[in-house]
């Protein structure tokens, strides 16, 4: 649906199809290629018949797609938000209408892999399996009969991850937070003048951002907690900091554990990964505020969180501190 990206996506795939290279694969699979059967701007074709529906867009767009699909979609489906980001469950029961009230709904925490387009619409490269993903099941009113939506996704994953229902919704809508603490502490004391190259993202991370990772995660759990603790019916454990969540999603990349710092930086995973940044002039280099890391993650995930830790009523001064510098850099107010 965004302007002519299927067009430009079938016309770059060609006949060859698109291939994925995987990195650091304990199968020793380097690559595979596909071809999708189907590549369409119009959702009527696309989803007429389809009993199984994800979304691996931008948050910003899932509203647009949640209207586009709604007219057709068939009684019994499933509609997955892989990741789902923050609110997906809400945001598609509002916007589904009448014929998306007997659909399931499944929001995955994250993605499962980390990975990076190659060549836009021909490679792409995967570069380290999580081990283990949880989603979070509103079976709404599908039939009970129907097919098993979380096993028929992990027979699309394969072997890993392996996915684990979240206790309920809203432990997925409190997931552990990374990229705008590293934004801010990488850019905070940035002078305005261009760099020559981008700084690595995750290796390049420092003690002070590691700190402010640390802090917002530990804001995160204790809103899980204080949840808990006025509502013992409702099961928060699956809220864990992301140093935990490293353990379970990356338990064989990481080289280093003595620290979230040296996690951040040895996980192979993440070899190579840049800052967003956009190239000027002279082949220089200046951060793309506009990058998924702070114009998603900000909106749809730290201002999220602080609206059910506000709701909870737990301080959290460090996811604070981390709203207002992001929102600066994208002219935003929350």
């Amino acid at each position: 649906l965004f302007k002519d990206e299927a067009e430009r996506f079938e016309k770059s795939m060609g006949v060859d199809g698109l291939k994925v290279t995987i990195t650091n694969s304990p199968e020793g699979t380097p690559a595979i290629i596909a071809k999708p059967k189907l590549v369409t701007d119009d959702p009527e074709i696309a989803v007429k018949g389809a009993q199984l529906i994800i979304f691996t867009m931008p948050a910003f767009a899932h509203a647009e797609y949640f209207m586009k699909i709604a007219p057709f979609l068939d009684p019994n489906s499933v509609v997955v938000g892989m990741p789902g980001q923050f609110g997906y469950q809400f945001q598609a029961s509002a916007l589904l209408g009448t014929r998306g009230e007997s659909c399931s709904i499944l929001s995955f925490e994250t993605m499962p892999w980390a990975c990076r387009i190659k060549e836009f619409g021909r490679h792409v490269e995967i570069l380290g399996t999580k081990t283990n993903i949880s989603t979070s099941f509103n079976q709404c009113r599908r039939d009970a009969s129907a097919f098993d939506a979380i096993e028929a996704m992990q027979r699309l994953f394969g072997k890993n991850p392996i996915i684990s229902q979240a206790s309920n919704y809203l432990a997925v809508n409190l997931f552990a937070q990374v990229h705008p603490m590293i934004m801010y502490g990488c850019w905070k004391n940035w002078d305005g003048r261009p760099l020559d190259k981008k700084p690595l993202f995750y290796q390049g991370v420092d003690a002070w951002s590691a700190n402010l990772v640390d802090d917002v995660n530990k804001e995160i759990v204790a809103t899980a907690r204080e949840i808990q603790r006025r509502y013992p019916q409702l099961d928060m454990s699956g809220v864990i900091h992301v140093f935990d969540w490293y353990k379970r999603a990356y338990p064989n990349d990481v080289d280093d554990w003595s620290s979230l710092e040296k996690v951040l930086q040895t996980n192979k995973a993440y070899d190579g990964l840049l800052h967003p940044c956009k190239e000027i002039e002279d082949g220089k280099f200046v951060p793309d505020w506009s990058y998924r890391y702070i114009s998603e993650d900000l909106p749809f995930g730290c201002v999220v969180i602080k609206g059910i830790s506000e709701l909870a009523g737990v301080p959290t001064p460090k996811l604070d501190e981390t709203i207002a510098w992001c929102q600066n850099k994208i002219d935003k107010e929350y």
